[in-house]
């Protein structure tokens, strides 16, 4: 027995405990079948990140066909086009893309073809060492080529030459996809390097690339030393309208167990996303919220006021994930934007906001940066969607100056920015 106070659980008799599989903290006391859930029969189809089975994909056949014409030949052992796919967040970009490559994959192995794709997410592997260590890794995990690749103390060119190693020796073909290609530090040259592979002699086999991007302008700012190597084709996925959305989340249903979707509550899901932004993603993930509302209510139903508060939720989350990257002193900024904006909804000039982030800087007890520091900070807020600055001319006594506005309600704001800085609950004594 340990000497602290309360014990140690560990050295407890097992009879004193009680039982586990009983465990009330979990809800596991309750009798509600094999799942230990009266809301979800298989929840994981409502996870945002699982790729489907091909029967609960819609509204995107046109673009399937697009995209396997474009990657076919890596089926038969030779080289696969390059493509380019665009498109607002939630409109199926990464669904299809993993889809197709999968197929691609399973028929060149059915032909004795030795095909692979590799799945790179830019967002957390951002830079050209991550992307060329996650190639490498993929690769040799899939191949289970026996080769020991250190996870640290490598630069980009030792992985890139770990992956050419093991295309040589185990593949004809790989697909790679660059997910947010344009989160990467220096995407330009990650995609030449790829690109050019088999032209430099790094290695035999066919690379082709799929590169992902939700900024429909990227592929102008390839230069032409890319745009020479890869030669792409380039589709645009326009966001879901209320139809497609109400069937893919119909192809969702038996995520949820028999009866307990209230009449109404998929059309809802469906006409509140399109309407703001025609996101599958979003609509998926606003129905799982909702399941995980009614259950943690004890609720038997997901109702019509469940989806309500579910789309307060997801705005909110999806705020505070676009903030989470920014400084401490940016949320303050944020959060003083949000409170003028509660009393009164209108731009505001930098000298206004600064005004009373001054203030809400020295309750919380931090420094205060210059007013010069606030308007660049407002101007990066601007970039990343979360306000929206505008240049506005004062006439000949006032010159001209910049006027910032929130572009989410600013409850929404308010609520984000309070989850992500603990300072800011305390001074509203949340």
């Amino acid at each position: 027995m340990t000497d602290d106070a309360d014990g140690d659980s560990r050295d407890l008799p097992r009879d004193s405990l009680h039982d586990p599989s009983k465990d009330p903290l979990f809800g596991l006391d309750k009798e509600e079948g094999p799942l230990g859930s009266p809301i979800f029969a298989n929840r994981d189809l409502l996870v945002v990140g699982t790729v489907p089975e091909e029967d609960r994909i819609v509204g995107r056949d046109p673009e399937i066909e697009a995209v396997a014409n474009e990657i076919r030949h890596v089926v038969h052992g030779e080289q696969p086009n390059h493509v380019i796919i665009l498109g607002e967040t939630g409109t199926g970009k990464s669904l299809v893309t993993q889809h197709v490559s999968r197929r691609a994959v399973q028929s060149a192995r059915a032909l004795q073809v030795d095909a692979g794709s590799v799945y790179v997410e830019c967002k957390s592997h951002n830079t050209e060492t991550r992307v060329a260590r996650k190639i490498a890794m993929d690769l040799e995990s899939d191949a289970n080529a026996g080769i020991d690749i250190p996870r640290f103390g490598l630069g980009s060119t030792e992985y890139f030459s770990y992956a050419y190693e093991i295309l040589n020796d185990h593949y004809d073909g790989v697909i790679i996809i660059l997910d947010e290609v344009d989160k990467l530090d220096n995407s330009v040259d990650i995609l030449h390097e790829l690109s050019r592979a088999r032209e430099a002699g790094h290695t035999d086999a066919y690379i082709g690339i799929i590169a992902i991007s939700n900024q429909v302008e990227y592929g102008k700012k390839l230069n032409a030393r890319v745009e020479s190597s890869m030669r792409t084709s380039e589709f645009v996925f326009e966001p879901y309208d209320a139809r497609q959305l109400e069937l893919i989340l119909e192809h969702r249903r038996d995520a949820f167990r028999d009866e307990v979707l209230q009449d109404g509550v998929i059309p809802l899901t469906a006409e509140i996303s399109a309407d703001e932004h025609g996101d599958a993603r979003k609509a998926v993930d606003i129905l799982r919220l909702a399941g995980d509302l009614a259950e943690r209510q004890d609720e038997t139903h997901v109702k019509i006021d469940h989806i309500e508060q579910a789309k307060e939720k997801a705005e909110v989350d999806q705020v505070k994930e676009t903030i989470e990257v920014t400084t401490p002193q940016a949320k303050l900024i944020l959060y003083a934007l949000a409170k003028l904006n509660l009393h009164r909804e209108q731009p505001y000039r930098t000298s206004e906001i600064y005004d009373r982030y001054e203030l809400v800087a020295r309750d919380v007890r931090s420094n205060v940066v210059s007013d010069e520091r606030v308007y660049q900070i407002l101007k990066k807020m601007s970039l990343i969607g979360v306000t929206e600055s505008t240049r506005v001319g004062g006439g000949p006594n006032q010159g001209v100056y910049l006027e910032h506005e929130l572009l989410r309600d600013p409850d929404i704001v308010l609520s984000a920015v309070l989850r992500s800085d603990d300072r800011l609950k305390e001074l509203e004594g949340v």
